[in-house]
């Protein structure tokens, strides 16, 4: 008779559950504390925007926005298209990297109303993802397809947003530093750093097929030559939304292109980091903070005129062309309804001789 007292008695197993309870919590405790930071920055972004407008004469400031020359803002119309062309850019590198066939139609169509959507109402994840899905799945993209399509679009845009900021930096520090208030070598330290973050990305991609683990699935990210023309697509995208801004400042204000695409790249992360729809509100007292030795009404003025060319009108425009979408849709779907199926008509014929 055995001695069941002698056997060692092995712990109770931990349920699947249970298990992953700690990391769960921690999960969400770091996503309280991110909202948490969010709002505390969009609040004190806010604060500070209201400091900075409240002694704006509204007269000068209906003028100052009045004031913008039509070559100003054909310019702006026409950086802004730029822009959003290469935006689509990202969609076609990422469903090559997907393997998925999809006429560029269709790409263009996904990519432009999911960037303006997505760049008016905030939260890109779920905004552009659901847009992207709606005009994707008819065409057998699956869901976590489309999310993989929305995380490589992002790569591109923060790999080229990376790599301009290190040019910057590295290139015009000291005309940073006495505009902004930091040190030289504070600049050039950062530009180096998003120098480095670019190259070692680079080399990383190419060494061999690299993949990253997001929620549970897989997502493979492109090789070294898709990751290039990532990065000078996003490059490019970046300096062209730049430069909306840029040629609706008032003339006269000798500021640097580099130095400014630098403010302008600052302003657009801090506005991501808000999760404020467009960074609205951050965005713009990011902005006049740097530009703080210039007139404030002009400088408001060129970033209402921003608003309006580079979100609002893409916004209704893309609005447009999704109802114009969905009813294409189900007038097709309308029609087919509608159609008779093949065997009823070889009935009809055969039982018309």
């Amino acid at each position: 008779m055995n001695d069941m007292s002698s056997r060692p008695v092995s712990p109770p197993e931990m349920s699947s559950a249970e298990a992953l309870q700690p990391k769960e919590r921690r999960s969400r405790r770091f996503a309280w504390i991110g909202m948490a930071a969010s709002i505390l920055l969009f609040g004190a972004s806010l604060v500070v925007l209201w400091h900075i407008v409240s002694d704006i004469d509204v007269n000068e400031l209906k003028s100052a926005f009045t004031a913008a020359s039509l070559r100003q803002i054909g310019l702006a119309v026409l950086l802004t298209a730029i822009s959003y062309g290469l935006l689509t850019c990202y969609d076609a590198i990422a469903l090559r990297q997907l393997k998925l066939q999809i006429p560029y139609r269709t790409t263009a169509l996904a990519s432009f109303t999911s960037y303006a959507v997505s760049f008016t109402l905030g939260f890109p994840l779920l905004t552009a993802g659901t847009v992207r899905y709606w005009i994707y799945s008819p065409k057998g993209v699956k869901p976590g397809r489309v999310a993989s399509l929305t995380v490589i679009a992002g790569v591109t845009f923060w790999l080229g947003m990376a790599l301009v900021l290190a040019w910057c930096l590295i290139s015009k520090a000291d005309e940073l530093a006495s505009l902004v208030y930091t040190h030289i070598w504070m600049n050039q330290l950062v530009g180096l750093g998003a120098a480095v973050f670019v190259a070692a990305y680079m080399i990383w991609v190419s060494l061999k097929r690299r993949s990253v683990k997001i929620q549970g699935w897989k997502l493979e990210l492109p090789g070294f030559r898709l990751s290039l023309a990532q990065i000078l697509i996003g490059a490019a995208d970046v300096c062209a939304g730049a430069g909306v801004l840029f040629v609706l400042l008032p003339g006269g204000h000798g500021l640097n292109f580099e130095t400014f695409v630098a403010v302008y790249i600052f302003a657009v992360m801090l506005g991501v980091a808000s999760h404020a729809p467009g960074g609205l509100g951050v965005f713009e007292a990011t902005i006049l903070l740097a530009l703080s030795s210039y007139p404030r009404e002009p400088v408001l003025g060129a970033l209402l005129l921003y608003r309006l060319c580079y979100y609002l009108i893409p916004f209704v425009i893309a609005l447009a062309l999704l109802g114009g979408y969905e009813i294409r849709n189900r007038i097709r779907a309308a029609r087919l309804s509608f159609k008779p199926d093949e065997d009823e008509i070889a009935e009809v014929e055969l039982g018309g001789r």
